[in-house]
């Protein structure tokens, strides 16, 4: 097998830093060196074994980010079980849901979800445990036992303590379901996507051949880590390498980021576009939209100076350590990107979804191509569905070894997402440049059908939309054959000062007569309505689009 396990590379890592800081809580107490994070990774193993857990049993983690969720998936994957990763922002019934679904045998908590669950209701666990201590929540009469035994187990097996020689991982093991990640808390018919020691190989090989860091380079654990995205690329190819992962524990308000960042200094930041787009939004945007500023922003030679302290700016927003701001999820604000455009910041939008554990495309910072999402990995293939792939939009498919095994018990939805030669439908419309950049246009199913027979993406409609005065956020929907823009206005004291004599409806209203100059007829906004409150969003802080029309 020519791609290395995952697990390799932890090995070699806690070989070479047996001492070093492995992870942390920012702000908290628990904390591990790759010492004794190997220690416990074998005194969990032990435990399951007296709890008669067996390979390939499932395990579930519905917590919020902290070391010990790290802890307990690696302990997982080493055992040789796999991990049902669960976010912890689901229902209390589709939390219940989903680990029935599962099948899982051991269900651990974050505090928040050890409030809201009751551990009866899931007949199927040998017990629920608080991630945080490690305590049992509930446990028939055996089971408990088992656990209060794994202590002089754990002595009787290790008399010595764990040392270097006794780190040894199954890595044979690339066809073997590794995790099941549900991408939403339904109690319908969830899809738990199956991801092989293979598919979370290639992504962990990908980044440490094209985004290399060195032992001791530290970064900030912020992202959903039950997602893939925040699982891979903030925690997993980190601890691989022998990073320092610190764990943030509470909720990333853009008060707590900032702290976070100068504490941490980390060397990478991932993220998602709505948190970008609000420190540029208020960061950056204000200072340099004057006339003034407007004219001196495309002047030459003084240009430089001015983006230059932009930019010097954001590196120490960032907490001045930053080489790589990787941006995933979902499309960026074209006014935002144009910014870190200017400035030369060292930014790439990269393009993945759960299905592929995460990563199809990317591309380092230094060859990114304006507003693409990237090229495909060598790990995998990138096709488009159309008759002209670098002039039509068609549907983005991928085939390669990031590709899931499909959903887990879900046979009519896997089907469904699979076309008859094998490859994997995204459900993104795009197209492919000469280069290989892939740009994305839209969602399929968000596509807007014009009355003659026109495409209309949404997206690119709510981007010059959230661009203007006192927008926060929009979304545009089809009501009748007429495109009506939902709109989130800012309410803040600076927006106010902005509007001046106006009311927001009356800026609202220049808003979009304004966007409507720029687009084709077909693709006009009828009107506008306010809404009170921002939009629902998933735990990746993407629109829950299906609420609203």
């Amino acid at each position: 097998m020519a791609t290395k396990h995952y697990l390799s590379y932890l090995q070699e890592t806690m070989h070479a830093n047996w001492n070093g800081l492995a992870m942390t809580d920012l702000d908290g107490e628990q904390r591990y060196t790759y010492a004794e994070l190997a220690a416990s990774i074998a005194k969990l193993h032990v435990t399951w074994k007296e709890l008669g857990i067996k390979k390939g049993d499932k395990i579930a983690l519905c917590g919020r980010n902290c070391a010990n969720w790290g802890l307990l998936f690696l302990a997982v994957e080493a055992y040789g079980g796999v991990v049902v990763s669960i976010l912890p922002d689901f229902t209390t019934d589709g939390i219940y849901s989903l680990v029935d679904h599962s099948e899982a045998i051991l269900l651990y908590v974050g505090p928040n979800v050890k409030k809201k669950i009751d551990a009866k209701k899931m007949k199927g666990l040998k017990a629920t445990i608080y991630m945080d201590d490690m305590s049992i929540v509930d446990a028939d009469e055996k089971t408990k036992k088992a656990f209060a035994g794994a202590d002089k187990a754990f002595a009787k097996a290790y008399p010595n303590g764990v040392s270097l020689e006794d780190v040894n991982y199954p890595t044979d093991n690339y066809d073997d379901l590794a995790i099941i990640n549900y991408t939403s808390g339904s109690t319908g018919n969830p899809k738990g996507v199956m991801l092989t020691h293979l598919n979370m190989s290639g992504n962990v090989e990908f980044a440490h051949t094209r985004i290399p860091h060195k032992p001791g380079d530290a970064v900030l654990s912020m992202l959903p880590i039950a997602h893939m995205f925040g699982l891979m690329f903030e925690f997993l190819y980190q601890i691989c390498e022998g990073a320092q992962v610190y764990f943030l524990t509470q909720a990333p308000t853009p008060t707590v980021l900032m702290k976070a960042f100068a504490q941490v200094k980390p060397f990478m930041i991932l993220t998602v576009p709505l948190v970008i787009e609000k420190i540029i939004k208020k960061g950056v945007l204000p200072k340099i939209s004057s006339p003034a500023m407007k004219i001196m922003w495309k002047t030459p030679l003084l240009k430089n100076v001015i983006r230059g302290k932009v930019k010097e700016g954001l590196d120490k927003t960032f907490g001045g350590q930053l080489r790589y701001l990787i941006i995933g999820g979902a499309a960026l604000n074209g006014e935002v990107e144009q910014v870190l455009h200017d400035i030369k910041y060292q930014y790439c939008v990269g393009y993945g979804m759960t299905e592929c554990g995460p990563l199809i495309s990317y591309e380092d910072w230094w060859d990114y191509a304006f507003h693409s999402c990237g090229k495909q990995l060598p790990q995998c293939h990138v096709r488009i569905d159309s008759e002209d792939p670098t002039g039509k939009d068609g549907e983005i498919q991928v085939k390669g070894i990031n590709v899931m095994k499909g959903y887990y018990k879900n046979e009519e939805a896997t089907k469904a997402v699979f076309t008859e030669d094998g490859w994997m439908r995204t459900g993104d419309l795009g197209v492919l440049d000469k280069a290989g950049n892939i740009y994305i246009h839209g969602r399929s199913k968000n596509m807007i059908l014009g009355a003659s027979g026109q495409n209309i993406y949404p997206e690119e409609l709510e981007d010059k939309l959230n661009s203007m005065p006192c927008v926060v956020e929009s979304i545009v929907v089809d009501r009748n054959h007429k495109l009506v823009a939902l709109i989130f206005p800012d309410n803040s004291a600076e927006a106010k000062q902005q509007l001046g004599s106006k009311t927001i409806e009356e800026q609202m209203e220049e808003n979009r007569v304004a966007v409507n100059k720029t687009l084709p007829q077909y693709s006009q906004i009828s009107s506008f309505e306010l809404v009170a409150q921002e939009f629902e969003k998933t735990p990746k802080r993407s629109i829950k689009r299906y609420l609203y029309q």
